[in-house]
């Protein structure tokens, strides 16, 4: 651990309001606890009624007066720009924080998740001076109007997000809405609330102006349902589970605020006969296994080409058995803890009801005898698609195998499901790996890859995995309102 880190855990961790950081707060502190030692390792100021509308306040004088409203795109995108340099040159804090409070391989976080965020602030960086309207042709009468189309920032956002990804998380959601002129309120996961807070303090080192991040950790049902609740929120953004997400969408129907949701996946992993099984085997076992399958776009849903099965099967299971599991600081870790008792002990529950309707335990489905909710990396087989484990997100490292005969037959299983958020395809046909990639009712479809993410490609999902999308373009416009302006020119 850091000299700089410990020192960050050693005392309670205040919230983030109007450029002030707050260590009294009207609910009780929330403990976070390390999930591969079940330790608590810092304690964090909790947000109630009180400080939700203390920092919707703060949010909207910010969002109206000279420090943010009046500044320059050009501005903005030299705050961003600083703002991924900052996140680079704390990367060794930022990773173990990450690693300290959700559980994942340092490796990972180091390697993965802060260049990623650091990525995604220079990619909206780029896009703060990329802000343009329309002249569309009036076509009644062309010569005596003038229209033209202007993009605005939506105001203060209210932003949830998950504890799966904290950092990567964070980034997705507040740099695209700085990069439009938003202010926000932010509210990272209650059990992951370390990285955000660290990076806050980065913000205000990278120039953002006092209230326009405001940081404040709390529970679900308390901070985040007042956040929906607020009338002066214009927009909530949220990833996380879809029943939460459709609760969201019923807390938020009083000002009728715009509400983007990036929910929950049921990914299907289809490995054709023709595959380079080579390359599919090791990327779908990494693709339930990344994170301890934690993932949103967990390939939990493997469907392989009947002269194949055997051997696929046998090599995720393989590759499941020689598995490192442990403590995200052992560098030999491959796969670290589930982030608490409640997620471990439901996916095990989960493990166990689909047991109890057929499938059969191919290898994991135990948790590993030690402190830390660790469990071992889990394949089903001879599973149908009425079983509970086939329908409902695990979100755990559990997949579950089916073999198929038929192309159009797997298309129409891969389909049948609730959510459409991701998906992966396995052919050495390109031709046929469109063809497929064209029906599949996923918002992110990959050919030969799995789990490939980039500031530039626009993430989200069909049906019940979500509203709206992150990164990218799309993910910017999900902060603006588009106004049209029409000017006689009699």
């Amino acid at each position: 651990m850091t000299r700089a880190v410990e020192e960050f855990l050693s005392t309670t961790r205040p919230m983030l309001i109007g450029g002030e950081w707050l260590s009294e707060s009207s609910q009780e502190a929330i403990e976070v606890i390390d999930p591969a030692t079940e330790s608590v390792i810092a304690r964090v100021a909790a947000a109630g009624q009180q400080e939700v509308d203390a920092a919707v306040a703060a949010a909207s004088a910010a969002f109206t007066g000279d420090a943010w409203a009046a500044i320059t795109p050009y501005e903005r995108s030299k705050m961003l720009w600083r703002m991924a340099e900052l996140l680079e040159e704390n990367a060794a804090d930022l990773a173990w924080l990450n690693t300290l409070e959700n559980g994942k391989p340092l490796s990972a976080s180091t390697a993965g998740d802060v260049p990623a965020a650091a990525k995604t602030f220079r990619h909206y960086a780029g896009l703060c001076t990329k802000i343009e309207g329309k002249t569309p042709q009036v076509s009644s009468s062309p010569s005596d109007f003038h229209a033209y189309t202007r993009r605005e920032a939506i105001g203060v956002v209210g932003q949830i997000v998950p504890w799966n990804g904290p950092i990567v998380s964070a980034s997705w959601k507040l740099a695209p809405a700085l990069a439009a002129g938003c202010t926000t309120v932010f509210k990272p996961a209650e059990e992951t609330p370390l990285t955000a807070l660290y990076m806050g303090r980065l913000l205000q080192e990278a120039g953002i102006p006092a209230g326009v991040v405001n940081i404040i950790p709390g529970y679900g049902h308390v901070a985040g349902a007042a956040m929906c609740a607020h009338d002066q929120i214009r927009k909530i953004a949220f990833t996380g589970s879809t029943e939460v997400g459709q609760q969201i969408v019923r807390n938020c129907g009083g000002n009728l605020k715009k509400i983007s949701l990036e929910l929950g996946g049921k990914s299907p992993v289809i490995i054709c006969a023709d595959a380079d099984l080579q390359r599919a085997i090791p990327a779908a076992a990494n693709a339930i296994f990344f994170n301890a399958g934690q993932v949103c776009i967990a390939g939990s849903r493997l469907y392989i080409e009947e002269p194949i099965y055997d051997e696929v099967l046998a090599g995720i299971a393989h590759i499941a058995d020689a598995m490192r599991v442990g403590p995200g600081f052992d560098a030999q870790t491959q796969m670290g803890p589930l982030v608490s008792r409640k997620q471990l002990d439901r996916v095990l529950a989960m493990v166990e009801h689909g047991h109890g309707q057929g499938a059969r335990v191919v290898t994991g489905g135990k948790r590993l005898e030690q402190p830390g909710y660790f469990m071992r990396p889990t394949v089903l087989a001879d599973v149908d698609h009425d079983m509970t484990v086939v329908r409902e997100e695990i979100f755990g490292p559990v997949v579950c195998a089916m073999k198929f005969n038929d192309i159009g037959e797997v298309m129409q299983r891969a389909n049948d499901t609730d959510y459409g958020l991701a998906a992966s395809i396995w052919t050495s046909n390109l031709a046929r790996g469109h063809r497929l990639a064209a029906q599949v009712q996923a918002g992110l479809v990959w050919i030969n890859c799995h789990g490939v993410a980039d500031p530039a490609i626009a993430f989200g999902g069909y049906k019940l995995s979500g509203w709206g999308r992150e990164n990218g373009w799309e993910g910017m416009e999900q902060y603006m309102e588009l106004k049209s302006v029409v000017a006689s020119l009699q």
